[in-house]
């Protein structure tokens, strides 16, 4: 960029050397003085006519800029010749020749030089014509007189006129071409900047902070080969040269100083005092600073103005002061609410575990977590959270709980083999933050801090960002509508003020009164009291609002996804169903009833239930409260052993014999006492059984055993049920121990299947009583599997477990589809267990899946359009993984009934964006980490107050303090209630916008006495309004408020067009005339009739004119008319109270009829300060009110009635012609 095109002379200064001053006045070089003369010779004719006129070059502006311009010009040319940019100009035209990684000190040289462009600024020429002698162009000087006679006769020739204007276009150009690199030199500065912040960035990482993460990486699913690589190649990776050392300390410090740290980075977060300057301006907040500070201006004007002694009127200082404390009030309530917003990033901090054990030089020591690095060795074992990814290496019975990042109910098994593609699908990874639960194992760290798992799911929650709530947006959008209209009627009527003779103060002081008439300063105060008010009324029903936005977002929500494990479900393993006799029978799963024993007792459910006891190690946690229901008594160990543990308690009673519960407070231990354990096999993943031999009592052992002998011992068996089945030759059946056949080998495979479509874990149960003869007293059965006879056993029966759903769900999922809101299932679950747990709640129910109909056909499944399936499961994440966005759009539109199964955190956010994508308002559900980021991105995020993982409620807008999704019900009624609440709300708070605006423009257009003060509206506003308005956030909701379809957001919005219309010009208009009535009542009454009002306001204001005369020939001084004036604005003000009586009367319901709805006692309160306002003493100096006689409360009473009569007959109208036009045109 060539930032020097040659060399320009400037005036000369006493700061320049005496040669340049002569350098700069010699004459141009003949070529170019020739050239001029050419130029001037070729132009005369056409520039004669257009030439600068005598008048122009006399402008003191124009002579100004000539003689500043040529300082700033000096300055640059010795700028440019200091920094070597002179000459030729080329120095500008040189570019960096690398490649972009310049150092610090290239970078500010580059800096330095596109800085001093700026500054560079060109003086304006023109041609200094002689009579005799065109010479060339030089800047021009200040003119004297003598100078200035030379120009006027010079001017008289049109060549020489002609030359001028050329001169003075060529400059033109030149400054555009010299703007033009100023631009483009600003450009460079800005890129550079821009390259520096980045490389600032890029060094910075993540390590001391997190910037804006970027979400569509984080969507994707990591890109992790560290569970698939050989150990050898993996070790190579990391430099780990022996597993059993670890690393070095050395190599330890090197990564970590390389990667950072294993800790997850805090998100970038806003100062708070730009956070609490924000709630002070934008929308109404704007309008009233600026009507705040015109009051000020035009006090500051007015005490000016006023002569000494003489009294200024206050009236616009109390008017700023108070507009300014209704921003500032409001704002900081509006900041307070904010900062209760929790940071998400705390409840991730708290999952970080402390101290771990790692492999280190050659030692195992005890190190903080947040020392790993990748390629570390560490150890857990069970209770510890496990504190990094890890590739597992070595185990020992290790199970980790990943219920809070995958949503699976059990314990999962981890081993050191890969046992699956997906990562989170493998048995070889521990994922940092779970839990171990059981066992222990050695593993080698593969991904730290933020490129964890969880690291990951911790960006998104940060970085996802559910915009404006829908309430947000409809209170902007009213914003919007009422700001355009009060700047563009005060404008309208500014200038009109001015064009029909007031003072510009006038003027202003009028603009302020029409924008104060014009905003509700009380509805946001009244909207967010509202809210607040609701959600003081959930908290009661059990549903914690952390953002009172939150209450109305969720009465618009259109879905719902929920996750299955602890929301739908009561993420307690449970057993319900039990199947001995070959018959399936179901067991209660509500914790709360405790019913007696359901089942007819036989001895085939008594052998099956004292396998399930003994053959089970699981206790009862001892800090347990004894009197909570069993299903809700804590256990220790694994989640199927504690199934089975708290179903035999439950029922222990009524099944065993002498049943106790002895030291133990538990009736299973104590009955397990009563049989010793003599041998065992633990249960394994390659049998997938466990066995036990116990010992009987003397009692037992004369009972005939299997094959008619006496037994000893009783062995029991547990396990999958295909293993044990094969396993056995006979079966209970009828409480008697008969020889199994193929019909009951058949019977067990229905049963078996059976249960397995319920989505349910099926475990098989077995005994023997083993022989006296080959089996006696002290029979050593060692620790071999071959002394423990395993073939031959007695069937007995199968439990099937399942975290069932709780009680009150499938009700609440059918009240949310008469409500017209779609729920859908998005866990990380198997797909077999979420479609049973959808069917079961009522998710799935009306429609069928490509597998149901393709099972009633009776043909492939492949075969089945899926267009025919109302309902559809997407069995795995990877399914969702490879669609595209159309592609999951047409299947969110296609299926009203929806289960996503095994999805991943990233996947359930993707289907939140794509739910979002066709215009629905989303509500996500949810208790895990996984559940974090979707419930930040969702419009309404509700976590689970008692299962809920602390990230998921900090990501939550609402928690549900009972955990019970019927909960969302109730929000969905309060959130649609209080939408219906603050339309009637807002329609009554504008029904006084038209009467408090038309007072100053009746004041401005008949120029008559003012009806009604700026100070008295804002009374209105957040006086006498607001308690009203409030009140009716009470009123109760219209039968039909959950059959109706969700809101649309974009066609049903909270402020319309028709509620402007009922509140403005049905309801207001009403309301105008009453208070005009009363303004001429009491003038008239007064003295002053309504025709000689017209034109009288110049006399009325006037202070030194103390002869107004009224129409009975009474004189009025100034300080009486005043008065009169004042007592006129409290009469309208009361008229415009008794309007708003039936104002309020006929907001309290859009539909029904008012003989449909109680009253409440806002209209005592309302009256009761208008009178306190009206009739205390001190209320004349304050807020300019008088007090008047009480026929006047009396005038605008029938107006009420008229208002009543009217909107009753409207509703009327509504409700028996649905379709009709009072329907279309007036049901706001």
């Amino acid at each position: 960029m060539n930032l020097n095109r040659g060399k320009r002379t400037g005036p000369p200064t006493p700061a320049q050397p005496q040669a340049e001053q002569q350098q700069q006045q010699q004459p141009p070089p003949e070529d170019d003085q020739t050239r001029h003369e050419d130029d001037r010779t070729a132009d005369a004719d056409e520039h004669s006519a257009h030439g600068l006129s005598l008048q122009d070059l006399r402008s003191e502006s124009y002579r100004v800029a000539m003689t500043e311009s040529a300082p700033a010009t000096e300055r640059i040319q010795r700028q440019q010749e200091t920094s070597g940019h002179g000459g030729g100009g080329g120095g500008g035209d040189q570019e960096d020749g690398g490649d972009g990684d310049d150092d610090d000190d290239d970078e500010e040289a580059r800096h330095r030089r596109a800085m001093s462009v700026p500054s560079r600024v060109p003086a304006i020429r023109v041609a200094d014509v002689d009579a005799n002698n065109v010479r060339g162009p030089t800047y021009m000087l200040p003119l004297d007189d003598s100078v200035e006679n030379t120009r006027s006769r010079a001017l008289a020739s049109s060549a020489r006129s002609a030359q001028i204007k050329k001169s003075f276009r060529e400059s033109l150009r030149s400054l555009s071409v010299e703007l033009g690199m100023v631009l483009e030199a600003l450009g460079e500065i800005s890129a550079y900047e821009r390259e520096k912040k980045e490389k600032r960035r890029k060094r910075k990482g993540g390590r001391k902070g997190r910037d804006k993460p970027d979400l569509e990486e984080l969507k994707k699913e990591a890109d992790i080969d560290e569970h698939s690589i050989p150990l050898e190649e993996l070790q190579k990776r990391f430099g780990l040269k022996d597993v059993s050392k670890g690393l070095t300390h050395d190599q330890a410090a090197a990564t970590r100083a390389k990667e950072g740290r294993n800790v997850l980075s805090p998100p970038p977060t806003t100062l708070e005092w730009i956070k609490f300057l924000r709630q002070m301006v934008g929308g109404f907040a704007t309008l009233l600073w600026i009507g705040a500070i015109l009051c000020f201006i035009a006090y500051g004007i007015q005490v000016s103005q006023a002569d000494s002694g003489e009294s200024v009127s206050a009236d616009n200082l109390y008017l700023g002061i108070v507009l300014a404390a209704v921003v500032f009030i409001t704002g900081c309530f509006s900041y307070v609410q904010e900062r209760r917003a929790a940071d998400v990033m705390k409840g991730f901090a708290k999952l970080q575990p402390q101290k771990s054990r790692v492999h280190r030089n050659g030692k195992l020591e005890v190190i903080n977590a947040e020392e790993l690095v990748r390629g570390d060795v560490v150890e857990v074992k069970a209770g510890d959270r496990i504190p990094a990814d890890l590739r597992i290496i070595d185990e020992h019975g290790l199970k980790v709980d990943n219920s809070s990042l995958t949503g699976e109910s059990e314990p999962q098994k981890r081993s050191a083999e890969c046992t699956h593609k997906n990562p989170l699908e493998t048995r070889n990874i521990a994922f940092f933050s779970t839990n171990a639960v059981e066992g222990a194992g050695t593993g080698i760290v593969i991904r730290c801090g933020d490129n964890t798992v969880l690291g990951r799911i911790a960006g998104l929650a940060s970085g996802v960002d559910s915009g404006e709530s829908p309430i947000a947006r409809e209170v902007q959008h009213f914003t919007d509508i009422i700001t355009a209209v009060a700047v563009i009627v005060g404008a309208v009527f500014f200038i009109i003020a001015l064009a029909i003779g007031y003072n510009w103060l006038d003027a202003i002081v009028f603009l302020i009164g029409v924008i104060v008439a014009n905003v509700p300063e009380g509805l946001l105060p009244t909207v967010t009291v509202c809210l607040t008010l609701t959600a003081k009324k959930m908290a009661t029903k059990n549903c914690l609002v952390k953002h009172l936005e939150a209450v109305e977002t969720l009465g618009s929500t259109s879905t719902i996804c929920s996750d299955k494990t602890g929301t739908l479900t009561q993420n307690n393993m449970t057993v319900a169903h039990v199947c001995f006799d070959q018959q399936i029978r179901e067991v209660n799963t509500d914790p709360k009833v405790e019913k007696d024993f359901p089942f007819e007792m036989n001895d085939s459910f008594r052998a099956l239930f004292r396998v399930a006891v003994l053959c089970n190690k699981r206790q009862r946690n001892r800090g347990t409260d004894p009197s909570l229901p069993v299903l809700k008594r804590a256990t220790v160990g694994d989640a199927s052993e504690s199934a089975i543990f708290k179903y035999t308690e439950r029922y222990a009673q009524h099944v065993l014999e002498d049943a106790s519960m002895g030291d133990d407070e538990s009736y299973v231990v104590t009955e397990r006492k009563k049989y010793p354990i003599v041998a065992e096999i633990p249960f394994n993943s390659k049998n997938k059984y466990q066995v036990s031999v116990h010992e009987l009592g003397s009692d037992e052992q004369e009972g005939e055993g299997h094959g008619g002998t006496k037994a000893r011992y009783l062995l029991v068996m547990k396990g999958a049920p295909e293993r044990i089945i094969s396993r056995c030759s006979h079966m209970y059946k009828d409480g008697e121990v008969v020889e199994m056949t193929d019909e009951d080998k058949q019977a067990f495979e229905d049963n078996y299947e059976q249960l397995g479509r319920y989505g349910e874990r099926v475990l098989g149960f077995a005994t023997l009583r083993l022989p006296i003869q080959t089996y006696p007293e002290g029979y050593n059965f060692g620790d071999q599997a071959q002394h423990i006879p395993l073939q031959g056993l007695v069937y007995c029966g199968l439990l099937a477990l399942i975290d069932p759903p709780r009680p009150t769900v499938p009700a609440a999922v059918a009240k949310c589809r008469s409500a017209g809101i779609k729920v859908m299932m998005v866990t990380g679950d198997h797909p077999i267990t979420a479609q049973a747990i959808a069917k079961q709640v009522g998710i799935i129910h009306d429609e069928k899946t490509v597998e149901d109909i393709a099972e009633e056909r009776g043909v492939d499944v492949s075969s089945v359009d899926p267009s025919e399936a109302g309902a559809i499961v997407i069995k795995d994440g990877s399914e969702l993984a490879r669609m595209s966005a159309a592609e999951l759009d047409r299947i969110l539109a296609q299926h009203r009934e929806i289960v996503f199964a095994r999805t991943s955190p990233q996947q359930k956010l993707i289907i939140v964006e794509g739910c979002q994508r066709a215009g629905q308002i989303v509500a996500v559900t949810g208790d895990g980490v996984n559940d974090s980021p979707a419930l930040k991105r969702a419009d309404i995020g509700v976590a689970m107050g008692i299962a809920g993982s602390d990230v998921s409620k900090q990501a939550a807008d609402m928690i549900l303090l009972d955990d019970n999704f019927a909960s969302i019900v109730t929000g969905v009624e309060e959130g649609r209630l209080i939408f219906d609440n603050l339309k009637k709300s807002i329609a009554y708070t504008l029904s006084s916008k038209l009467p408090e605006l038309s007072p100053f423009l009746f004041f401005v257009l008949a120029s008559a006495p003012l009806p009604l003060g700026t100070v008295t509206i804002l009374l209105i506003d957040l006086g006498t309004d607001m308690v009203p308005a409030i009140s009716l956030a009470y009123e109760v909701p219209e039968p039909d408020i959950m059959y109706r379809r969700p809101r649309n957001p974009t066609k049903d919005r909270l402020v319309n067009p028709r509620l402007l219309q009922f509140s403005y010009l049905h309801i207001g208009s009403m309301q105008t005339l009453a208070g005009f009535l009363t303004y001429f009542t009491l003038y008239g009454e007064n003295g002053f009739l309504a025709n000689q009002l017209f034109g009288l306001r110049e006399d009325w204001d006037n202070r030194d004119n103390d002869e107004v005369t009224d129409s009975y020939g009474q004189q009025w001084t100034y300080d009486q008319r005043k008065s009169l004036e004042y007592m006129g604005h409290t009469a309208y003000f009361v008229s415009i109270v008794i309007a708003q009586w039936a104002d309020l009367v006929i907001c309290k319901t859009r539909k029904l009829s008012l003989l449909q709805h109680g009253m409440r006692f806002a209209l005592f309160v309302y009256t009761a300060l208008a009178a306190v306002l009206t009739y205390t003493p001190g209320t004349d100096v304050a807020f300019n009110l008088r007090p008047f006689p009480f026929r006047y409360w009396l005038t605008p009473l029938p107006f009420s009635v008229l208002i009543v009569v009217y909107d009753e007959t409207r509703r009327y109208f509504v409700r028996k012609f649905p379709r009709g036009y009072a329907m279309r045109e007036t049901y706001y």
